[in-house]
């Protein structure tokens, strides 16, 4: 069976794209962890063994990793690339973490594009936006949308700028989250919870805070660990701007704090 393509990494993005698009068994997975791999084999797809299984051969890889775990990716596999393989690096990463994995995908032979995801992979799935930035990034466009990707755009040929809209755009979504934990915890301690919502609410009518706020709690408690990740790479972007991260570095030991809350209660 001819291979379309290659997952490295089938944790929430990865399994919700491939369920959603019915991938099969021409798309081939590697993930570090056995469980993942498994259940990749469950949602009908081909489960690599070892990391050459999956990446020799494809014509178009998607990084699915997590935010930390990105570059290393990159480093570890792009020498199993077939030259002129495209590498579409999805992680929510900052520009320099990207321009390095690219740097290491042109060396082993291969193309580097920045894929930038500028929402929640569930429920979007398949239309969930994408940014794309590189020189190859036309060609991943025509690629991803192959294989069932709708809503692509791409923002230019330098690698990294992708990745500086959303990690900019990051300070604020997910500082948005951090700070509702906070006036959550406080306003919770002083009583006065529904009289802070209702503040809000009179100010700002486009969804009522009380919605908002069990909103971003349980993205936080559920996603706080890979969130802080991506923050951080946030706060290294802001800091090679120039700018010092003082709420993006505090928006990180929230998310981190906040993670798991749900199963400790």
């Amino acid at each position: 069976m001819e291979r379309t393509h290659a997952l490295i990494g089938f944790g929430e993005a990865g399994s919700t794209f491939a369920v959603a698009a019915g991938w099969g068994r021409a798309v081939a997975v590697w993930d570090l962890v056995s469980a993942r791999r498994d259940a990749s084999a469950t949602a009908g797809l081909s489960a690599a063994s070892v990391a050459p299984e999956a990446v020799t051969g494809a014509p178009l890889i998607l990084s699915l990793v997590t935010a930390d775990q990105s570059l290393r990716a990159a480093r570890d596999y792009a020498p199993l690339l077939t030259p002129g393989a495209v590498w579409c690096d999805m992680n929510s990463a900052s520009p320099e973490t990207k321009r390095a994995s690219a740097e290491a995908v042109a060396a082993a032979g291969g193309r580097y594009v920045d894929v930038a995801v500028l929402a929640p992979v569930d429920p979007a799935r398949l239309a969930v936006p994408l940014l794309l930035a590189g020189e190859a990034a036309d060609e991943a466009g025509a690629m991803l949308r192959s294989i069932g990707f709708t809503n692509l755009r791409v923002v230019g040929a330098e690698v990294g700028r992708a990745s500086a809209i959303k990690m900019i755009r990051s300070v604020m979504i997910k500082g948005i989250e951090a700070l509702t934990d906070e006036m959550m915890a406080a306003a919770g301690r002083a009583g006065v919870v529904d009289e802070v919502v209702a503040s809000l609410d009179a100010s700002e009518k486009a969804r009522p805070w009380s919605e908002r706020a069990a909103y971003n709690l349980e993205r936080m408690a559920t996603h706080g660990l890979r969130r802080a990740a991506e923050m951080e790479e946030a706060a290294s972007t802001l800091r090679a701007l120039g700018v010092e991260p003082l709420m993006t570095t505090g928006t990180v030991l929230r998310q981190r704090a906040a993670a798991g809350k749900e199963l400790q209660q």
